[in-house]
């Protein structure tokens, strides 16, 4: 990320950034990679700003448990695990240990309010056939 101009100089704050009157992003605090979390459908998301990226991320849904009537684990983790290669270039899909599937982008980082709200709204977009896809396999 480039140097930007000092939190104190800052016209307004939009969560852990300060924005300039020119609109370009600094972390209200030094050393921090700051994030933006939100929601897409129900769905936990982050835009987290770091230095030589924006990572974008979303839990997108959870294989079920087998204590879960009516619930085929074994077919929804089969379905999850062949996604990958089904997704475009760039997407990662990673379960995490409690069985949430997590979607994540990497892009190259922003420089200002309005490009970082703008590649959000194009992740959330882009999330929409992943759930469709993952709720249709029972991964809620």
């Amino acid at each position: 990320m480039k140097t930007h101009p000092s939190p104190a100089s800052a016209s307004l704050t939009l969560g852990p950034f300060a924005v300039a009157a020119d609109g370009t992003l600094a972390p209200r605090a030094p050393g921090l990679s700051p994030a933006i979390r939100f929601a897409w459908r129900g769905r936990k998301c982050e835009a987290r700003l770091q230095a030589d990226a924006l990572r974008l991320s979303a839990i997108a849904g959870r294989i079920p448990s087998t204590a879960e009537p009516g619930a085929d684990r074994h077919f929804t983790a089969r379905a999850v695990a062949a996604l990958p290669a089904e997704m475009p270039e760039g997407w990662e899909l990673r379960l995490t240990p409690d069985h949430r599937v997590t979607l994540e982008r990497e892009e190259p980082p922003r420089t200002t309010a309005v490009s970082l709200l703008t590649e959000m709204v194009r992740f959330a977009l882009a999330l929409d056939p992943h759930l469709e896809r993952l709720e249709g396999v029972g991964a809620r």
